[in-house]
């Protein structure tokens, strides 16, 4: 399988973090991709012959759809071909951008082509010849989108979300409430409706993440280095959290779970 990061434009960088693309061409193969929480929503547009199915779900994926945040490990089941495009969005998108429920969304996915204009960017998206053009629609139709909807952006989340992962998570939502000038509270009910899970939550996978990341890349010399760095109280703490976001233990998962991507 080939996989492949792809900076956004700068007319969407406001909205998209990253474009990850996931190719194979062998029609035999069976490919299983693990997916756990980021903290990221994202759109996803594929063409797979034989189907795409989500784990432990059972459930046939629709050629272009938008989900919310991963709580619970899942992992994509495919069979044969396939050809995979997700732009993977900022938090505080889903609810103002798509007027979707992000809570709703979490672990769960809606079909794009039940909003007005994503069905027939589905069948454009179909005819595209080539990955770049695909990129293109896709990027134009949300760039418009962002457009009609900009006024509905709630920023103050947004600098919530850009204050969590400039400090490394290394922040509690008392200090986030002071810097954006609002009680505890308020945070916290805005936050859950941009973004679909708490401040508190969303801090936690962070750390999960960057954890996850330091591990998968063997950026360390001790389990320790991990724990401390990424602001868990102890170990024990640390694995509680990984086998919570993971289902296993770090030093089971490092070993026989992290998949290779390249």
């Amino acid at each position: 399988m080939h996989f492949k990061t792809i900076i956004p434009d700068n007319s969407i960088s406001f909205i998209v973090k990253d474009i990850l693309v996931f190719e194979e061409n062998n029609n035999s193969k069976e490919t299983i991709l693990p997916f756990f929480a980021d903290g990221f929503p994202g759109l996803t547009f594929h063409i797979t012959p034989k189907g795409q199915w989500v784990q432990p779900h059972n459930k046939k994926m629709p050629v272009i759809y938008l989900y919310g945040q991963t709580i619970h490990p899942i992992e994509l089941h495919i069979h044969g071909s396939f050809k995979i495009v997700v732009f993977q969005l900022y938090p505080f998108v889903i609810n103002s951008l798509f007027q979707v429920d992000a809570k709703e969304l979490n672990d769960g996915c809606y079909d794009l082509s039940q909003i007005p204009g994503w069905h027939d960017i589905e069948k454009i998206l179909l005819k595209s010849p080539n990955l770049e053009e695909r990129i293109t629609v896709i990027s134009n139709f949300l760039l418009k989108t962002f457009n009609d909807q900009k006024q509905n952006f709630d920023l103050s989340i947004k600098e919530a979300i850009h204050l969590i992962l400039s400090h490394r998570a290394l922040i509690t939502v008392s200090e986030l409430s002071d810097k954006l000038h609002m009680t505890i509270r308020t945070l916290e009910r805005r936050f859950s409706k941009q973004v679909g899970i708490s401040v508190k939550h969303f801090i936690k996978i962070t750390k999960f993440q960057q954890s996850f990341e330091q591990l998968s890349l063997k950026d360390y010399k001790k389990l320790t280095d991990i724990v401390y760095s990424n602001g868990f109280a102890d170990q024990s703490h640390f694995i509680r959290v990984f086998k919570a976001f993971t289902g296993e233990a770090p030093s089971k998962f490092k070993k026989n779970t992290i998949p290779n991507l390249s």
